[in-house]
């Protein structure tokens, strides 16, 4: 096996185990993990982008294709970093400007159309296309959706008061939030099992003799650093309840 291959398993037990050990308690092994996690996890992003954005998008178009007109855009980014700069700080605000006018410009008519238009278009067009001759699982489904997207937004309607037929249109709502709050839950939960199960998964390969038994070495070390840090704790907490003990008269 390549030893490239087998640092790089020592390395992901030995975080994996970092970042359960968290279910103990909170601990130097899982602080030490989670910090590493994000560091490495943004720089390796910002790197990333940042060569994307001036090679792929400024570099290559301006010196190979001649596009000129993006040192526009690229100017208005390096003004962004002006606001680390107190004298000329003022100088963001103009990228700002043009980020958060253009950036709505383009937002609002996409999120009409998505989340309102295509919605309501999605909601309707089943129904509307329905047979009148035959009415099948597929537009009882579409009914369904319908009847849960009406009662959802009379829920939502405070300007009447809920009392009679809208009291009982907003309680339908209500059971419809719950099934999908319930569903969406359901939904998480899942996904967060499937990454446990391959963080365990890979725990036991590494733990092979193929991979120099990985994960039961760093299991040992683990469990051995947090009852060294554990011991030192409480000698510290005890120390010091000590030292601030009152001697008696």
């Amino acid at each position: 096996m390549a030893t490239s291959v087998l640092i790089g398993a020592w390395v992901a037990a030995g975080l994996t185990l970092f970042m359960f050990s968290f279910l103990y308690k909170d601990n130097p092994f899982f602080r030490f993990g989670e910090h590493l996690y994000v560091g490495v996890s943004m720089g390796y992003t910002i790197v990333r982008i940042h060569y994307d954005v001036m090679m792929k998008s400024l570099y290559g178009p301006v010196a190979q294709e001649g596009k000129w007109w993006l040192l526009v855009p690229a100017l208005l980014g390096l003004l962004v970093l002006t606001r680390f700069i107190p004298k000329v700080s003022w100088l963001s605000r103009i990228s700002f400007a043009v980020i958060v006018g253009f950036g709505s410009g383009v937002a609002i008519p996409r999120i009409i159309s998505s989340n309102i238009l295509q919605q309501v278009q999605g909601t309707l067009k089943p129904l509307l296309n329905a047979g009148s001759s035959r009415f099948g699982m597929a537009e009882l489904n579409a009914l369904l959706i319908l009847t849960g997207v009406l009662t959802v937004l009379v829920y939502f309607f405070f300007s009447i008061e809920h009392k009679g037929a809208i009291k009982i249109a907003a309680r339908i709502g209500v059971y419809f939030l719950m099934v999908y709050f319930g569903a969406a839950f359901g939904y998480t939960v899942m996904a967060r099992m499937s990454l446990v199960i391959g963080r365990f998964d890979d725990l036991i390969l590494f733990a092979s003799r193929d991979y120099a038994y990985a994960s039961v070495v760093l299991l040992i070390l683990v469990t051995l650093g947090l009852l060294l840090w554990e011991r030192g704790s409480t000698g510290l907490t005890t120390g010091g309840q000590r030292r601030t003990q009152t001697p008696p008269a």
